[in-house]
């Protein structure tokens, strides 16, 4: 299961509207790469794809890919801004490191 905060969600509505495509679909996915091995990409899309997973927080739709969904069970997201400006964070019980930035992560080898 993934968690948005009422922030998170406050803010990807937002940039739904700012980007004039309110019913857009959002997208959280992992792809490897980054610091740590793993980083979280934060995207809009039209529509889901066959073989993703559709979920529903606060009345907001987002579509997660079956592979990233193994990396993703149990993640927060959550937005904040601090002096350093404002970003998504990324709560993640899967990850075993993550870098400085909160977006890059590794998962526990098994």
């Amino acid at each position: 299961m993934i968690v948005l905060t009422q922030a998170a969600v406050t803010e990807i509505q937002r940039l739904q509207a700012s980007s004039f495509k309110p019913d857009s679909l959002l997208r959280l996915s992992v792809k490897t790469g980054g610091c740590a091995g793993l980083y979280y990409v934060v995207e809009f899309a039209s529509s889901a794809r066959a073989r993703d997973r559709v979920y529903e927080s606060h009345g907001l739709s987002f579509a997660i890919d079956e592979e990233s969904d193994r990396y993703l069970d149990g993640l927060k997201l959550d937005y904040s801004e601090d002096l350093m400006g404002g970003g998504f964070r990324f709560q993640n019980p899967n990850a075993f490191t993550s870098c400085r930035c909160g977006h890059s992560f590794s998962v526990e080898s098994t």
